[in-house]
């Protein structure tokens, strides 16, 4: 049984049908009978586990792009080169249609068993509220439905956009119901409370800090939005349900780094709050360690500001050391934030079950700076091999969530931030964050990343923001979530950089006695061993930070770009329906 609810949690609607012919055969989701549908508790579980696809799976969780990670070529949102598409998937609404029906059948409503109806309902009104987020976050203001579509239905098909407030008020709602209706048993692969709560922080933060920014949309009650993301994360805190992972027994003996390092939530999970499931066993893989070990997946690599933000692990800004910015690789890397070193390849870097050292491998990065992050045992290294179940809500998130609204609420207290940012520091023995110090002594660096942030709590808001781009990078694309909801799009317009190259030469970039990178000027040089690069691909003239994506003239238009174009046909067949600013209408 336990398997079957792993294929089910994984798997789309078509594998669900083939762990339950018989019901399904018997009710086609299409075609349920509203006379016989739903009528036992097992009913109703095999249909809403057709929800969990809707949640990212395999590289929507790992393959993050925006600022954090460069890869060998980019996508059009990152180069500013959108266009209004015929049809996008994002524009999908199927998958409502499936929670709708749910919710509106009767056998559903009077089901016999309260209890047992409430949780599934709270479900479905969970997964409505994600799938409205996700609708949200792209378009702004959508159609709200919570009734199924019938063919024949005009006004329904034809319906305009509903205000971008009426909708987060209905998933506000929604997540509320669910809350205070699902399951409180702990469960890494089952949405329960604790995820409904995960979510709506998540939902909260995202909601009330992009009213406060983008006051040209001209959508108030930020501040309401905050306030219920701090609530939600702090019901979550104060449960004790969960906490940050903090053994030393793990894969590597580095606990933020096993967070990722284990196969199996299990092992996490007194932090995991939802995991995507993964077995090798069951044939469910993904291919997370081919993307980091191969030369033809995009190269991934951090972008140099992200390594710039790693503070010294004495807690001192690495960017108010004299010269910073032309410290090769070994000399950057020293005496760092522990999380810098496990996650990327750094002097020293072992594979899990292996004494043979690594160095970092440039065939195989873009920046230099090659990503560690869910690397496991190599024999996954090949492609569709990896079988690490993937996180999708942990309590790191919630904590760094709860800080940020009341940062932004400005009633933070030094107890607030010692109960969440400092625990995500106290994992990796770095020195708390201090809230009065923090606004005493706003870093430069940042702000300068951050033009869109004053105000008294800039200091702060500051550090919370290197603390969230840090620990949850790689993570569900947050950091383009927090560009967008920030206000911040030029960081997607500024150039990628990678590792500083002091000029033409031969380089050991680890130290460990053998020539890595070899930097050449004119015909390029015979291959040695060492990965060759040309002095014209640096920042500057014969030397300068490695430019991944040379020749790309990206661009941000701040009057369009936060959102994305309506589709051409769905705009065509819904006369009602308006494009976003900027986008035109066909």
């Amino acid at each position: 049984m336990k398997n079957i609810n792993i294929i089910l949690l994984i798997l789309a609607t078509v594998l669900i049908c083939s762990c339950n012919d018989d019901f399904l055969e018997r009710f086609p989701t299409d075609e349920l009978s509203p006379q016989t549908a739903f009528s036992s508790e097992n009913d109703l579980k095999t249909y809403t586990n057709s929800y969990y696809s809707l949640f990212q799976g395999g590289s929507g969780i790992y393959g993050e792009a925006a600022d954090n990670i460069v890869k060998s070529s980019i996508g059009r949102e990152i180069m500013g080169t959108r266009l209004v598409p015929t049809t996008d998937s994002k524009w999908g609404w199927s998958g409502l249609r499936n929670i709708n029906f749910f919710l509106n059948n009767e056998n559903v409503i009077n089901f016999h068993d309260p209890s047992v109806r409430d949780h599934y309902v709270g479900l479905s009104r969970f997964f409505r509220a994600f799938f409205y987020f996700e609708k949200v976050r792209y378009y702004g203001d959508v159609p709200w439905y919570s009734t199924v579509i019938q063919s024949n239905d005009e006004e329904l098909l034809k319906k305009a956009r509903d205000p971008r407030s009426l909708v987060m008020d209905s998933v506000l709602a929604d997540i509320d119901f669910a809350i205070a209706n699902l399951d409180e048993t702990k469960s890494v692969e089952r949405v329960t409370k604790w995820t409904a709560l995960a979510l709506k922080s998540r939902i909260c933060l995202y909601e009330g800090t992009f009213r406060k920014y983008h006051p040209e949309f001209g959508v108030a009650g930020s501040e309401k939005f905050l306030a219920e993301a701090a609530e939600a994360a702090l019901e979550l805190m104060n449960n004790g349900q969960y906490t940050i992972y903090n053994k030393t027994s793990g894969p590597s003996g580095k606990p933020y780094q096993d967070v990722f390092g284990h196969l199996k939530a299990d092992d996490v999970s007194e932090e995991i709050i939802l995991t995507r499931r993964y077995d090798a066993d069951l044939s469910l893989k993904h291919g997370v360690q081919f993307y980091l070990t191969s030369r033809t997946q995009g190269k991934p690599g951090l972008e140099k500001k992200l390594v710039n933000s790693y503070l010294m692990s004495d807690g001192s800004r690495f960017t108010d050391i004299a010269g910073y910015d032309t410290l090769q690789f070994f000399d950057e890397i020293q005496n760092r934030d522990p999380r810098l070193a496990q996650t990327i390849v750094t002097p020293g870097f072992k594979r899990l079950g292996s004494d043979q050292l690594v160095s970092p491998n440039y065939e195989n990065t873009t920046t230099g700076y090659q990503p560690i992050k869910y690397l496991n045992d190599p024999s996954m290294d090949l492609s569709g091999q990896s079988a690490q179940d993937l996180p999708l809500f942990r309590y790191a998130e919630v904590l760094l969530n709860y800080a940020e609204a009341k940062a932004e609420l400005g009633s933070l207290t030094q107890a607030d931030l010692d109960m969440s940012i400092n625990q995500l520091r106290d994992r990796v023995s770095m020195p708390h964050l201090v809230l009065a110090d923090a606004n005493a002594n706003p870093d430069p660096y940042q702000a300068d990343l951050y033009k869109n942030l004053t105000g008294a709590n800039q200091g702060v808001i500051l550090e919370i923001r290197r603390e969230r781009r840090i620990e949850l990078v790689m993570e569900l694309d947050f950091r383009w979530d927090d560009i967008m909801r920030w206000k911040e799009g030029h960081l997607i317009a500024t150039p990628f950089e990678g590792v500083y190259f002091p000029g033409v030469g031969e380089y050991d970039v680890d130290n460990d006695g053998k020539v890595d990178v070899e930097i050449y000027s004119g015909e390029k040089p015979p291959s040695t061993g060492a990965y060759l690069i040309p002095v014209s691909d640096l920042s500057g003239e014969n030397k300068g930070n490695l430019l991944p994506n040379k020749g790309v003239n990206k661009v941000f238009d701040e009057s369009k770009d936060y959102l994305w174009p309506l589709p051409i046909e769905d705009l065509t067949l819904n006369p009602n329906l308006t494009q976003n600013p900027g986008w035109g209408q066909p």
